[in-house]
């Protein structure tokens, strides 16, 4: 269910906020990580895409080091673009169609949504939804991930709203 609420997708989106911080990175391992616990097994992966980032970040080597991060939003015709950065030479689907993407109107009730690669870009629409304001990917406590870059990285779930959720206090 799309409209489910789900606080391992706050706590997501509260750990990529400190990305705004300076001498901050992170490792998406949200296709790597356990379905029933915050901790995953797979530490050699994780250790893998923390030494890649701070070859980037911290020691400035020309090494793959992100999955693909909204960069920009717009509305279009019944449609919603998302646009990435560090998608090297591009955006990739594994499977037959992107999955756990949700799009809303104005009402905030989320379908689950079409989407198609378009360069660097997402298309993101549902015949449900034919004035689109909102679209979430990844958003639930496990969710179906699978929009990785040419690099192998999986781009981390996000929101393009700011609705109020589980953890923070209703007004």
């Amino acid at each position: 269910n799309p409209n489910e609420p789900s606080d391992w997708a706050e706590l997501r989106e509260a750990q990529s906020m400190t990305l705004d911080l300076k001498n901050t990175g992170m490792a998406v391992i949200i296709d790597i990580g356990e379905a029933d616990d915050i901790h995953p097994r797979n530490k050699q992966d994780v250790g893998r895409r923390l030494a890649a980032d701070a070859l980037a970040s911290t020691y400035g080597l020309d090494v793959p080091s992100s999955g693909p991060q909204v960069k920009s939003v717009s509305i279009e015709e019944g449609a919603v673009r998302i646009a990435f950065d560090h998608v090297y030479e591009g955006l990739e689907v594994r499977g037959d169609k992107l999955r756990g993407i949700a799009i809303a109107g104005a009402n905030r009730q989320f379908y689950w949504a079409d989407a198609e690669i378009d360069g660097d870009s997402i298309i993101v629409s549902s015949t449900e939804v034919p004035n689109p304001v909102a679209v979430r990917y990844g958003w639930a406590d496990n969710p179906p991930c699978n929009l990785y870059n040419s690099a192998g990285l999986p781009a981390s779930p996000f929101r393009t709203d700011d609705w109020f959720e589980l953890t923070r206090h209703r007004k």
